[in-house]
């Protein structure tokens, strides 16, 4: 029976063209001795091939299990064939019905075979800083349109020489059909330039030439593989402090690269699962725990007020060039001024941040699509994606059963931290990370990606689905596309969209029962047109019904009660008023805490009259604003936060240094009552904010007094599950929304629910934040068209 001859018609659905795929059924079907042949379609990959029945079960199972490194299958099916035997071969054959590319895969890390060949001296691409193969390299970055090929991208400038032809054109070399395959005769090259743009070295002597500047204290703009970065020596106190300066850009983290896992662990933590994604071939930012080692160190300013460290390993040959000539990490970080996109073109660089860098190390390849790069941090003994870009975006993420028939689809995503999706047979296409699009150039960059993708992927929405808060650039942009094409408009909202993308992820089917989703964040925009933040939603892809919320209080100025976080505590102080403690009695008994004074030399007559008659003093029930209002009350970042979510995160590294020490016993008194109304259920912080008042009147240290807060509202969320669960049904919670970001809530609110049963449901693959929200709007989309069809 083993001697029987088979033959079979495959296909392969998923990430299969442009990353090697073909050569690697074309190696598996010589080896297993299959004769046929395979080509590319508008569906993925087809294979048509004759084997023994031994031969083509080895063959089907090598096919499913080892795969080329960037390659994504979704489905494999078989059917067999009837016609005869003609080929003795196994061939690669033209492309059918078009060269479709089905999906674009991700940017690359340099994969170990390309950096041999790249630190090898008899290698002809020795020290070539864009050496890459179908296994690596450059893909969304340089790709201009559909079909992905050399012409269509950046590197079509770049003629290919008989040597790299011929490698592109052989199956048995990795390198065939590798559009961005290049050498130094006919690829892109390197030099380095002043800040006037005055070429001073070329080739490898600008990469000696960097280090050496770079050892110096000099700050260099380097162009990578979805940007333009800028690069100072890390352990130069001085170098950091002139880029934080000349950079504007005054307390949020500075990225750190370094040559290696061994060189990290001088400075920071490494467990297995952090080496792992480290050395990932999405090559993300890694948030480590800092060490304080004695002979090791790194200058405050890397990363001010936090206990962690992001770190990144060399993901191009360029930065491994350059990080084997150094030793010790550098920042890289992106290559802008405050606030703005990172800089991609090189002119536009040399203009933009002429004021910033010293030199300048570019090269010739142009990078066509900006890719930030993605960031990653270890939380309750899992992986979880913070920012989502470069060497994720855009691989499809398949939806759960019951989403396989929805018409095509495009979510606008939320106003910061935006991404977009596309739904298009039965997957989501989430974009890169582009930021915060109330700035000008990311609003253009929006544009530009949502134009590239939907000819990438040939989409044609009929649904546009947008947040329902109108003054979103985001929704603005949908409704004006809805109107133009005359398409259907879903308005959804801001909460519910963060709970549907975390019930997708985890693949709960259309027809999934209601569970809880507890949503925490800075602020989304409520049914009841008040601003929502902490929220306990029972809802399924079809609708929620808010169960219970955070205590609604006055944004003091509106949006620049996310800047100044004292306003907020000024807020959440005043509403102690309604239970029998009034200012005047607050400041008998508090008067001598700093807080109290510092609050008392603001125009407090003003800012109550703004807060009873409302004005631009919105009611929010927002998480981030308590964070905000608790931090600022134990002195850190009371006047002003220079970025949204700076005093939270600082209030959680204060906690992270005692929280080991701490017991839940300790931190009863931290534990928030709740109030039944007619709507629903609300968290009252009077408990809370009598236990900080008390324990600083009496020299609690200020990290003891955080540590009790963030077990005390883990707590606090429990209790108030425990109190729903009473009267619905549902076993499974989710914790989403930004604020979860924060480890310790996370983590001790997680094993709360869990030690009472609950299974708890937390995004790993994607942004608690706002970066993955329009995954949700897209399968909340989906799943009330797909209600009201049913219903009809």
């Amino acid at each position: 029976m083993n001697n029987q001859l088979t033959a079979l018609q495959i296909r392969v659905q998923g990430i299969v063209q442009g990353v090697g795929f073909r050569p690697f059924v074309w190696h598996i079907a010589h080896l297993y001795q299959v004769k046929g042949e395979v080509w590319n379609d508008s569906g993925g990959v087809t294979i048509q091939a004759w084997a023994t029945d031994a031969n083509m079960q080895e063959f089907l199972q090598h096919l499913e299990n080892d795969l080329p490194p960037l390659a994504q299958v979704d489905q494999i099916s078989t059917q067999p064939l009837k016609k005869q035997l003609k080929l003795d071969d196994f061939t690669i054959t033209a492309s059918h019905q078009g060269q479709v590319q089905t999906n674009v895969s991700p940017d690359a890390a340099t994969c170990p075979e390309c950096l041999k060949d790249t630190l090898n001296p008899k290698n002809r691409r020795y020290h070539y800083p864009f050496t890459n193969c179908t296994h690596c390299g450059p893909r969304l970055s340089i790709i201009k349109k559909i079909p992905y090929d050399r012409g269509n991208t950046s590197m079509g400038d770049f003629p290919l020489c008989d040597n790299c032809r011929k490698e592109y054109e052989n199956p048995a070399d990795r390198r065939f059909h590798a559009q961005p395959n290049a050498c130094e005769k006919c690829g892109p090259h390197i030099w380095l330039a002043d800040n006037k743009g005055q070429q001073v070295a070329i080739k490898n002597n600008a990469i000696a030439s960097t280090a050496e500047l770079l050892q110096q204290g000099k700050i260099i703009a380097i162009k990578g593989l979805g940007g333009i970065h800028l690069a100072c020596d890390a352990t130069n106190e001085q170098a950091v402090q002139t880029l934080r300066q000349r950079k504007k850009r005054y307390a949020k983290a500075f990225a750190l690269m370094a040559s290696n896992v061994e060189m990290i662990r001088h400075y920071a933590k490494v467990n297995s699962d952090e080496e792992q994604q480290l050395q990932d071939k999405s090559a993300p930012i890694v948030i480590l725990q800092a060490i304080n080692s004695p002979t090791h160190k790194l200058p405050k300013d890397i990363a001010p007020g936090q206990n962690g460290l992001g770190f990144m390993l060399p993901y191009t040959p360029l930065h491994h060039l350059l990080m084997t000539q150094l030793t010790s990490p550098i920042v890289l970080t992106s290559g802008n001024s405050s606030d703005e996109p990172q800089c991609i073109d090189n002119k536009d660089a040399l203009t933009r941040l002429q004021s910033i860098a010293d030199y300048f190390l570019l090269h010739n390849r142009d990078i066509v699509n900006r890719l930030d790069d993605s960031v990653l941090r270890l939380a309750d003994q899992q992986v979880r994606i913070i920012r989502r870009a470069r060497g994720y975006a855009p691989a499809p993420i398949k939806l759960p059963r019951g989403f396989e028939n929805t018409p095509e689809i495009l979510a606008m995503g939320a106003e910061l931290k935006n991404t977009f999706c596309l739904l298009k047979d039965g997957q989501a296409i989430l974009s890169q990370h582009m930021g915060d699009l109330e700035n000008a150039t990311t609003l253009r960059d929006y544009h530009h990606n949502l134009t590239l993708y939907h000819q990438l992927f040939e989409h044609n929405p009929q649904i546009i689905v947008v947040d329902k808060h109108p003054d979103y650039f985001s929704t603005q942009a949908g409704q004006q596309l809805a109107a133009e094409k005359s398409l259907e408009l879903i308005s959804v909202q801001h909460h519910h969209a963060h709970i549907a993308a975390c019930m997708a992820e985890y693949q709960l089917p259309i027809d999934h029962p209601m569970l809880l989703g507890i949503a925490l964040d800075g602020l989304g925009y409520g049914e009841d047109q008040t601003i929502w933040g902490g929220e306990f939603l029972l809802c399924d892809y079809q609708g929620f019904r808010r169960q219970a919320w955070f205590q609604p209080v006055p944004m003091l100025g509106g949006a620049k009660a996310m800047y100044e976080p004292w306003r907020n505590t000024l807020a959440h102080l005043w509403q102690l008023d309604k239970n029998e403690l009034n200012w005047e009695q607050l400041n008998q008994e508090y008067g001598d805490l700093e807080i109290v004074q510092f609050l008392n030399q603001k125009p407090l007559s003003t800012l109550k009259t703004m807060a009873d008659k409302g004005l631009n003093s919105p009611l929010a029930s927002s998480a981030g604003r308590f964070f905000d209002a608790v931090a600022a009350t134990l002195g850190l970042c009371t006047e002003q936060a220079i970025f949204e979510g700076q005093a939270a995160i600082e209030l959680e590294s204060q906690a992270e240094t005692v929280i080991q020490s701490i017991t839940l016993e300790q931190s009863k008194d931290y534990i928030a009552s709740i109030e039944k109304t007619e709507a629903g259920y609300v968290f009252n912080w009077q408990p809370i904010w009598l236990s900080i008042l008390r324990d600083m009147q009496q020299g609690i240290p200020i990290a003891d007094i955080a540590a009790y807060f963030h077990l005390g509202l883990a707590q606090s969320l429990l209790n108030m599950t425990l109190r729903l669960a009473k009267q619905l049904e549902f076993k499974q919670v989710v914790l989403t929304g930004g604020v979860f970001q924060n480890r310790l809530l996370l983590e001790n609110t997680s094993l709360l629910l869990r030690e009472k049963g609950f299974q708890v449901l937390s995004p790993r693959h994607l942004p608690a934040n706002d970066g993955g929200l329009s995954l949700g709007q897209i399968v909340i989309g989906a799943g009330q068209k797909l209600s009201i069809r049913k219903s009809n």
